[in-house]
């Protein structure tokens, strides 16, 4: 893992069907999320936030919410977090809301591409994101971007990192999914998608679906996390326009953390739909830093790492 960090601001809330996500990253830097990675010994540069347009809180046009606008925003982030990995560091995308993950992981994808890695995408969410334009209830391209990635969705967002599909299902792992559409479930199994949900975790552990999800990540494959923050159970994170009962609690949220630190592996990050209109006092910014901290290495005690050979 570099230790060189760039943070990426988005402050949007274009693809959500609240408007709030737009003030999270500035919520995640008050959270002190600077300070702590310096903290674990890294070098952080802020690279400040991204512009675009701003939102016009549009009725859905043919299925989707705001397409012209998702499309410059995710442009624009697809480029920002190309040109950091091409100097070699990490970057951490500060949302906004997870529309955002198209242009990020778009961005890793290629980067993958041009550097022989293998891309395993670890998606933490409560909604699996995989609905299209006929399907959604809503239009609201925040719960499509996984199926964008997989080249199901209008062809302005699927072309952005320039290859389509920009991913493959089979590359991807969800975990602590528990709202998923009627159709969409349908669409989940048919592209394959590896899903393990609070009924697998309930039933397994945290432990079990973590060792699934990694396993055979290796010295060769660019782990990228997208955490969407409405992942956590809303009793410890409220601050999302999207709650779902019933996700995991603090410490299953942090095993899993830790055990994405053991491989030595994260390579880019999204940490998505934070929303400050929703939250108490900046408590789900300062979870969300907490849990971000246990990623980039914090253990109450000195562990190997588990790959890197």
């Amino acid at each position: 893992m570099t230790q060189h960090i760039s943070l990426i601001g988005a402050p949007t809330d274009i693809g959500a069907g609240s408007r709030g996500a737009s003030m999270g990253p500035e919520a995640l830097r008050v959270a002190g999320i600077t300070a702590m990675l310096e903290s674990q010994g890294l070098q952080v540069r802020d690279c400040g936030n991204l512009f675009g347009p701003s939102n016009p809180w549009l009725a859905p046009d043919h299925g989707y919410r705001h397409l012209n606008e998702v499309t410059h925003w995710n442009q624009s982030v697809h480029d920002a977090v190309y040109a950091e990995l091409a100097q070699n560091r990490l970057p951490i995308l500060l949302g906004g809301d997870h529309c955002l993950a198209i242009g990020s992981i778009s961005a890793v994808a290629r980067h993958c591409r041009a550097t022989h890695k293998k891309l395993r995408v670890i998606w933490l969410d409560a909604h699996a994101d995989f609905n299209t334009s006929a399907l959604t209830p809503s239009g609201n391209i925040h719960g499509m971007p996984v199926a964008c990635l997989c080249g199901n969705g209008p062809e302005q967002l699927t072309h952005i990192g320039g290859q389509v599909p920009a991913i493959e299902a089979k590359w991807v792992r969800q975990i602590g999914i528990r709202s998923v559409d009627a159709g969409e479930k349908r669409l989940v199994h048919e592209a394959g998608l590896e899903v393990f949900d609070m009924r697998y975790i309930d039933e397994m552990g945290m432990r079990s679906a973590m060792e699934l999800a990694l396993a055979l990540v290796d010295h060769n494959t660019h782990l990228h996390v997208s955490f969407d923050v409405d992942f956590l159970d809303p009793d410890i994170a409220p601050g999302v326009g999207t709650t779902v009962r019933g996700g995991p609690t603090y410490r299953e949220a942090q095993l899993c953390m830790e055990m994405i630190a053991d491989t030595g592996r994260l390579a880019s990050l999204d940490v998505m739909e934070l929303n400050p209109a929703f939250d108490v006092r900046n408590k789900t910014a300062e979870v969300a830093v907490d849990l971000i901290e246990s990623l980039f290495g914090k253990s109450t005690l000195m562990r190997r790492q588990t790959s890197g050979a």
